[in-house]
């Protein structure tokens, strides 16, 4: 039953406005009276800021429509091939600037100005229809008395993460969220409300990563988002352990955590493990050689039980004098700073 009261009570006020523009236009004695209420028809919006963006788009494609019928209808003798591409240019130039809403209107001017001996007294004729026309919608397109009054915020670059604060009559009032707009409805509309937005960018606050003494890297992060994580540094003898809340490096940092404040990590290092080696290859082969001489001096064994530990023995031996080339090779190959990383006999 609202829905159906709303309907009928906007259908009267759309008929009384363009009776309201036909009889002006009669008044005046313009030509084509009836086309002052269908501009006006055309022209009424859900919103009075819609309805004077498109009350400016119909003057300016108006002033289009006359400069254009001008040149056509003085280049072009036959009437019909004028009207056609005049017409075609109209229909073009609107939908390129997404300007679809002007053509209708424009296309009854172009009809006009064809029928008109007169170009001069039919373009300020259709002049006043416009004007006529589109004053008369912008005093119909206001919000009812008792209605829900809409309204939408959209965030610009820059401010997209920001929450625009809204006061309506003083009150602060919360929006819906879709995208970077918010909406916002001010209910039951009985006197013109006052809105106020303001718009505060979300604070930003510096993440500093230090590395062995000092500033590995910097960045921004905005309030209650998540630092990322920077690529790992580097340090040689040291392995990268990660990044911890502490000088010490006892509280690792979870990036997780929405950062709500000033943050600064420290990178955790250890130390890299080496083999660590005493003996030099020359003296343990000096060694070898002088236990399998004193072998050699001892009986040979008596028993195959004996024999066969002897044999293994050499066996050994064998292999220990053959690791110690490798391992003499080995020390020769490395340069010197891995000799003293290395090497400590």
């Amino acid at each position: 039953m609202d829905k159906f009261r709303k309907s009928l009570l906007l259908s009267i006020k759309i008929g009384i406005g363009c009776s309201a523009a036909v009889y002006l236009a009669q008044h005046l004695q313009l030509d084509y009276a009836a086309s002052a209420g269908t501009i006006t028809l055309l022209t009424v919006m859900t919103s009075k800021w819609e309805s004077l963006r498109l009350a400016g788009l119909r003057i300016v494609t108006f002033l289009q429509t006359v400069v254009l019928a001008w040149a056509v209808f003085t280049f072009i003798p036959n009437p019909w091939v004028a009207y056609g591409i005049l017409l075609a240019t109209v229909v073009f130039i609107a939908e390129i600037s997404g300007w679809r809403a002007t053509t209708s209107v424009n296309a009854v001017i172009a009809a006009h100005l064809l029928s008109d001996k007169n170009l001069d007294h039919a373009v300020w004729n259709e002049f006043g229809l416009v004007m006529i026309g589109i004053v008369i919608a912008i005093l119909m397109t206001t919000v009812e008395s008792g209605e829900d009054f809409t309204f939408t915020v959209t965030l610009l670059d820059g401010y997209k993460t920001a929450t625009p604060v809204v006061y309506i009559n003083g009150q602060a009032v919360s929006g819906t969220k879709a995208g970077d707009a918010f909406t916002y409805t001010v209910p039951t509309v009985t006197t013109q409300p006052v809105i106020s937005v303001s718009v505060i960018p979300r604070p930003q606050y510096t993440v500093t990563f230090l590395s062995n003494g000092g500033i590995y890297s910097i960045s921004t992060v905005e309030e209650n988002r998540k630092a990322s994580q920077p690529s790992a540094p580097e340090r040689h003898g040291y392995a990268f352990g990660g990044w911890y809340t502490n000088i010490g490096c006892t509280d690792l940092y979870d990036f997780q955590t929405e950062v709500t404040g000033p943050v600064t990590l420290y990178a955790k290092w250890t130390a890299d493990t080496y083999v660590v080696e005493y003996n030099h290859p020359e003296s343990q082969s000096e060694e070898l050689a002088r236990i399998c001489n004193e072998m050699k001096k001892e009986e040979l064994p008596q028993t195959m039980e004996a024999l066969e530990s002897r044999a293994m023995l050499y066996h050994i031996l064998m292999d220990l004098e053959e690791f110690l080339v490798y391992k003499a090779r080995f020390i020769r190959g490395l340069d010197e700073q891995q000799k003293r990383k290395y090497w400590k006999a």
